[in-house]
């Protein structure tokens, strides 16, 4: 009788561990793909007419948000591959879509969309057409343009450069990359134009200093005559990177060529920010992490880390016991860089057997 009633204590507490479990399993992911890319405030307006359709105009809607979000996570020289993208493929790929705001103003309809992509259709479809897209990570970079006349020896900058008053007039929703731009000071004038002979090697460290960024923009235009050359150089990550630009003459008076001209530019400076955050799709490491359920807390946060973690492909619980919830995950890119996404979050690992344990200390 008394190993009968040990046994019934132990299938108790069995069972007991068993619910625990289970809820761990059933209220968290249980079978989760990472987070969905989002498109908020997508404004729509179309005239009210007789053959007025609703339904027709939130398509549009998806398509605009659909384009931004390619602009957004997409190289240039890829974007055109996209180009002919149906609207029932991109239907296909919500997940979720909602309706902000509607209204009619004098006999015109205004319709506000937020329309969230599920990510893995969307990396599905870049990489069927050979496109490695990016992590759609804002960043600020310390901006210097200057401006060099050759003709005229003269070197403009701050106000009296349109460059630099025009710069930010026009930023586009997509753009990742924020400018900002120094303040106007005579003492760092008057170092660069000491200094027009040997721009392109000169430091400026004397602004630079002034601004608590580690990451900066130096463009100089020279114009001579009717050409325009650009010498950018970006430091990103203690590097420098260099690039030669040349364009056509440019009439920096005429305001819609002069937003071309810096359109162009930013393009360029876009380009160069996705390709340092680039999403390998064909590399898909398969990890299998285990960590330990007594602890829901810790268990969703974890859940929620890798949900909006942009190089997680997917992830879900494939086993479990009484101590420990068992993942698969599938990670777009090396075990070192899983390593080094983790321990930006606080997370360290082990492995045994194959297995990725998480540090209780973690």
């Amino acid at each position: 009788m008394k190993f009968i009633s040990q046994l019934n204590k132990l299938r108790l507490l069995y069972n007991f561990f068993l619910f625990l479990a289970l809820i761990n399993i059933f209220f968290s992911t249980g079978n989760s793909h990472a987070k969905t890319f989002s498109i908020n405030d997508v404004e729509i307006s179309t005239p009210f007419e007789i053959n007025f359709n609703k339904n027709n105009i939130i398509d549009s809607g998806f398509e605009k948000a659909f384009n931004e979000l390619i602009l957004s996570i997409v190289q240039s020289k890829d974007q055109i591959k996209l180009k002919n993208t149906s609207i029932n493929q991109i239907k296909g790929m919500i997940e979720t879509f909602s309706i902000t705001e509607e209204k009619f103003i004098d006999e015109i309809y205004y319709l506000n969309l937020n329309v969230s992509f599920n990510k893995k259709y969307i990396l599905d479809l870049l990489e069927s057409k050979n496109i490695f897209p990016s992590l759609p990570l804002k960043k600020n970079f310390l901006f210097i343009p200057v401006f060099v006349d050759q003709n005229t020896n003269q070197v403009l900058m701050f106000s009296e450069s349109k460059l630099y008053s025009s710069w930010n007039l026009d930023n586009k929703k997509y753009n990742l990359l924020n400018y900002i731009l120094p303040t106007q000071d005579l003492d760092d004038f008057s170092a660069i134009k000491e200094n027009i002979n040997n721009l392109e090697t000169y430091d400026f460290k004397q602004i630079i200093n002034k601004y608590n960024l580690d990451d900066y923009i130096i463009m100089i235009v020279f114009k001579n005559n009717n050409k325009i050359r650009v010498f950018s150089k970006i430091f990103f990550k203690n590097q420098n990177n260099l690039k030669n630009l040349n364009f056509n003459e440019v009439n920096f008076y005429n305001e819609k060529e002069m937003q071309k001209f810096i359109d162009n530019l930013k393009l360029v400076y876009e380009d160069f920010w996705k390709s340092q955050n680039e999403i390998n799709t064909s590399v898909k490491l398969s990890l299998r992490i285990s960590i330990n359920n007594s602890n829901n807390i810790k268990i969703n946060k974890f859940e929620k880390i890798l949900s909006d973690m942009d190089l997680i492909y997917n992830f879900h619980i494939y086993k479990f016991n009484n101590k420990n919830n068992f993942y698969k995950v599938i990670f777009n890119g090396s075990p070192d860089k899983f390593l080094e996404v983790m321990r930006d979050q606080n997370y360290d690992f082990e492995i045994k057997n194959k297995i990725w344990v998480l540090n209780d200390k973690s």
